[in-house]
């Protein structure tokens, strides 16, 4: 009985450290909690303000006129619609991107992680090297190539460098090799299945938590993207809501108080641009939860 006692008592003590909860820790996450929350809070406080009340009250509570449907009417009228329309194209760039992006990169992940072919490791190791290369520095080259072929002031010059991923592929070549079991693959070739049907059939299945987050990163990137399009694109209708965002913003600050009622227009707009993402991210967090599920269980 003694025995028995002692042998609860310390695997209860074992137990405990599990069971305590750290305060420091707790505090520190509400802290980034409220640090990344506390700018959306402020730009939904804000659209719900007319252009006096924007500076005139406490930015982070309402004022007495409450303006947020009137500014959105007005973000979404204002120019003959022009917001709509950067925001159409901004869908039109990032979906295209996001869903080619994610597919080519589970493709070539796919491939580096079930098949031996010569140059496998070296072809890695420069994709590897290509995710340490800042985007940024390669507009430029892109712009210059781009010009040469007579791509540029079109949607092809925002699809199609999107469409490129070293990260993604990066991400699912490690998924595909511990989400895709060998035996599976090699089940599918004895039942006479061809190496693309594998894919689309099997693998991609297996793959889809990894899919979707290669394609949350690409829609994100796409969408916050500015320099890209500013540097590729000249014709306001082809701007996305980055860009034509900060067109506002430019002619609100170049012409003081004659363009003052720009201000809750962009601020309005910066809340509409967030909303899209916010529902992608709802409707495919399922598919991250099973992912994380699939992550944490050793094969």
């Amino acid at each position: 009985m003694s025995a028995i006692t002692t042998t609860s008592a310390a695997a209860t003590k074992s137990r405990a450290p599990l069971d305590r909860r750290s305060t420091p820790l707790t505090l520190g996450m509400l802290a980034f909690l409220v640090y990344f929350l506390l700018p959306l809070f402020w730009l939904f406080i804000a659209s719900t303000k007319t252009t006096g009340d924007l500076f005139a009250s406490f930015g982070l509570w309402f004022a007495d006129d409450f303006s947020l449907l009137s500014n959105i009417e007005r973000t979404l009228t204002y120019d003959d619609g022009v917001f709509v329309r950067w925001l159409l194209n901004t869908l039109l760039y990032a979906v295209t991107a996001a869903g080619g992006g994610a597919m080519l990169a589970a493709l070539g992940g796919y491939g580096f992680a079930k098949y031996r072919f010569a140059g496998n490791r070296p072809l890695f190791m420069l994709v590897l090297g290509a995710i340490m290369v800042p985007t940024t520095a390669l507009a430029i080259p892109t712009y210059l190539l781009f010009s040469r072929v007579g791509l540029v002031n079109t949607p092809w010059a925002i699809i199609l460098p999107s469409l490129v991923s070293p990260f993604g592929l990066y991400l699912m070549r490690i998924y595909a090799e511990s989400a895709v079991p060998d035996s599976l693959i090699e089940a599918a070739r004895i039942d006479g299945a061809g190496e693309f049907r594998i894919f689309f059939q099997v693998a991609l299945r297996m793959l889809m938590p990894g899919f979707v987050t290669v394609l949350l990163f690409t829609l994100v990137a796409t969408w916050n993207n500015y320099f890209l399009p500013l540097i590729m694109l000249n014709n306001p209708s082809l701007y996305p809501i980055t860009v034509g965002l900060a067109r506002w913003q430019g002619q609100a600050a170049a012409s003081g108080g004659a363009s003052g009622d720009l201000v809750p227009l962009v601020v309005t707009g910066s809340l509409l641009s967030i909303v899209p993402l916010i529902i992608a991210f709802l409707l495919l967090q399922r598919y991250w939860q099973s992912g994380l599920l699939t992550g944490g269980v050793k094969q």
